[in-house]
């Protein structure tokens, strides 16, 4: 499948999803643009997990659509919308803990039997690469995160969805995704969603935040808009 010109990779109209009969989305409207890094922004409670976990499929889908590629994809098993390329990476990253570093990343070849395809994965991680037969659990907070990522990645997505990836990670591993992020942008054309509290990394690296608030996106705005104190004020009160 290919974008079509003008058409968004991913197309979500009056999206509603929740947990049993709590409502938490109330009709999400959101485009992705193929390449792009679009970010979310919300305080706690917002529905920002849950749309991630809606447009996954680990939640069920109660009204409105989504679109990917131009297909609908609001009925698909989790697996299905894997197939089609869409990656995830959750808050709290669960990785494999007693599995190694290399056995994560084959976990996330499944389709893939290419011998060669580890070693090309980590040109772009290569700090994973002394750590392959060390076990998950074993790994610093911020390696583990990396290993996330590459395993996700392992999957060849063409949309990555990332949940707060810079939660409990020191600085320097921080920067470390950004950049990685905006290179897996420019060189592998990844469109990647991602859910975010650090204002100064989602400014970083996103094209365009949106603002979500009691389960809609509310607003649209260029990341360096993060950096007016009224702009901040006015969506997020912090």
């Amino acid at each position: 499948m290919s974008t079509l010109a003008g058409q968004p990779l991913l197309d979500i109209r009056g999206l509603r999803s929740g947990y049993g009969r709590i409502p938490i989305l109330d009709g999400v409207d959101l485009a992705v643009p193929q390449g792009a890094i679009v970010g979310i922004l919300g305080h706690n409670g917002m529905g920002k997990t849950t749309l991630l976990r809606t447009l996954i499929g680990h939640l069920k889908t109660t009204a409105g659509s989504i679109n990917f590629d131009g297909w609908s994809i609001s009925k698909q098993k989790t697996h299905e919308r894997a197939r089609l390329g869409l990656g995830y990476v959750p808050q709290g990253r669960e990785i494999f803990p007693d599995l190694t570093v290399h056995e994560n990343l084959k976990m996330g070849m499944t389709h893939q039997r290419d011998p060669g395809a580890i070693d090309e994965l980590l040109q772009y991680f290569p700090a994973l690469k002394p750590l392959l037969d060390r076990p998950g659990k074993g790994l610093s907070g911020g390696q583990q995160q990396l290993l996330a990522l590459a395993r996700c990645l392992a999957g060849k997505p063409r949309l990555m969805m990332l949940d707060e990836p810079t939660e409990g990670i020191q600085p320097s591993i921080i920067d470390e995704i950004a950049d990685l992020l905006i290179m897996l942008k420019r060189q592998l054309g990844l469109t990647i969603l991602l859910v975010e509290q650090d204002l100064h990394f989602i400014s970083t690296v996103a094209d365009t935040v949106a603002i979500i608030q009691k389960g809609r996106i509310v607003a649209q705005i260029a990341p360096g808009e993060l950096a007016n104190r009224d702009v901040v004020n006015r969506y997020l009160g912090i």
